[in-house]
Order: structure tokens, then C-alpha cells, then sequence
């Protein structure tokens, strides 16, 4: 979000209310008091890096925020003009602090139940992967899909390589994913052994109560895998540098989404996991 264009913000309901969130493993937890500015989806290379697909913001007044634990919370200068918190237990994607401003901007699927904000137009659109539009329909399949793929985090400290193009893609809207990328998932499977690592020493997994682990960054919080418990891996699509090849073709554990976003690309929706293994 880093030069973002300044909207004119809107502000939901619930001027008295005091809202309460946090990471996925607890290690940070945090107060907002209303109300919350409405939900501002970025589109940019840094927001896709660290989300692991693209990501989304509200935003309080300094005043009005207060954490109340904060021992795994970290900070990665993204830029000079601002600072992105996350998770170092978890890698939770949780805060952007522009430089010299009294706001923080929070992520809205950290909050603990539903929000029901508004949501504001998108901003940085033409940064947006190759794999799903903005609004409707993805592109159809790339004519001249990329034969290898490269990922990389935000700092550069975890990169690797591995076969392309990446397929389908599949949406995840679980509580789990919408607490560690701050909005909703996306990723493509697979093999494990594909992956060539070019640079994994800042490299750090979370292991979730179901036994599965998700790799990102320790040093900038980036989002890089998911290894479910019985094996089955995938990348997260927002990490991989330049064209995918790749293209979103459903969304899964829909009954868990944020109330403000809707679908509107069409595409088949799942109440759970569909045709997928289950999240854990």
C-alpha cells in the first residue's frame, strides 16, 4: 500500500462498540474501539507478497486501538513511507502503519466474528496476479503460459523456483485462512519436491491444531505454503513473481466468509470443501 491513493474514508455503524481481534495462535490480540473505517482491498505486489493473494484493510485512530498481547508481534519496513505488523509464531498478516499518520490500518479478517462493513472500490487493480480479475470472471487460460515459476517473499530472504503453469487455483475463505492473510486465500497444488529453494534461511512454519503447517517469512511475515497433515502441499498464488499461468476456478469453506466482500466472478462456491481435502 505503499503511495496508495488516499480515498475519502467511510466509516461503518457501531460508533460505541469495541471490537476485539487477533493472529491465528493468540500470540497477538488486539481492541478497536468504532467505528471502522470500511474495508479497503489493495491489489499491489507487496499486499499479494505478504497475503499470499491480495489484501484488504480497515482502519482506526491511534487512540482508539490498544493491543493487549503482543508477543509474537513484528514489524518489516516495506517501505520508506510505511511498516506492515504481523505474526512472527503464526505469520499472520495483521497491520500496515503509514509513516506520520495517526490511523493504523488492520486487517479485517483478524477480528473476531462479524464485522459487517462496508467495502470501498479496489485500489492498485493493474498490480493484480494473472490468475483472477477484480471483479467477474478470471481471464481465460494464457495462450503462452510460463514454463517455470519463480516465488519470492517481500524481503527476498525465502525464493525458489518450480514447474509452471500453476493450474487451477482454489479460494479459501476459512477462519484459519482469513486470519493468517487478512482477507481470503488462494493457492494451487503442488508437488513439494518441485519446489527448488534458492534462499530459505529467514524460512518458518506454523503447525495448526490439525496437524497441517503453513510456511511464510519470519523476517517480512510473506506467505509461501500449505502442507496438510496427510501430505498434499500448495503455493500460495500471490507469492510467484510475473505470470502464473494459472487460473482461479473455485472457492471453498464460503460459510466462514466475510460478510463484507461478496463473489462475483461466477465460479462454483462451496459451503465447505467441495472437491478439495479439508483445511485443518
Amino acid at each position: 500500500m505503499s503511495g496508495m491513493r488516499r480515498n475519502l474514508p467511510r466509516f461503518s455503524q457501531g460508533f460505541s462498540v469495541t471490537y476485539e481481534g487477533g493472529c491465528l495462535c493468540g500470540a497477538v490480540r488486539f481492541e478497536a474501539d468504532g467505528p471502522l473505517r470500511a474495508v479497503l482491498p489493495c491489489h499491489c505486489t507487496q499486499c499479494r507478497k505478504v497475503s499470499g493473494h491480495f489484501w484488504a484493510a480497515t482502519s482506526v485512530p491511534h487512540d482508539r486501538f490498544r493491543l493487549t498481547r503482543d508477543d509474537g508481534l513484528l514489524w518489516y519496513r516495506s517501505s520508506p513511507a510505511a511498516r506492515r505488523g504481523f505474526c512472527g509464531r503464526c505469520g499472520a498478516t495483521l497491520f500496515w502503519q503509514p509513516e506520520d499518520e495517526a490511523h493504523l490500518s488492520i486487517s479485517p479478517g483478524a477480528f473476531d466474528g462479524d464485522l459487517r462493513l462496508a467495502c470501498d472500490p479496489p485500489i492498485f487493480t493493474e498490480d493484480r496476479g494473472d490468475y483472477y480479475s477484480v471483479e467477474g470472471p478470471p481471464p481465460p487460460p494464457d495462450p503462452a503460459p510460463p514454463g517455470q515459476l519463480s516465488g519470492t517473499c517481500l524481503c527476498g530472504a525465502c525464493a525458489f523456483t518450480l514447474p509452471g503453469p500453476a493450474g487451477p487455483v482454489t479460494a479459501c475463505h476459512c477462519d484459519q485462512c482469513r486470519r493468517l492473510s487478512g482477507y481470503f486465500a488462494a493457492s494451487f497444488d503442488t508437488s513439494e519436491t518441485a519446489l527448488n529453494w534458492l534462499r530459505r534461511e529467514a524460512l518458518a512454519e506454523f503447525e495448526t491444531p490439525g496437524g497441517a503447517r503453513r510456511g511464510f517469512c519470519r523476517d517480512c511475515g510473506s506467505k509461501l505454503y500449505f502442507r496438510a497433515a496427510d501430505g498434499a502441499f500448495s503455493v500460495e498464488a500471490g507469492i510467484i513473481d510475473g505470470k502464473t499461468g494459472g487460473r482461479l476456478a473455485e472457492h471453498i469453506y464460503v460459510a466462514g466468509k466475510g460478510t463484507y466482500y461478496e463473489l462475483t466472478d461466477g465460479l462454483p462456491a462451496y459451503a465447505g470443501s467441495g472437491t478439495l481435502g479439508t483445511q485443518a
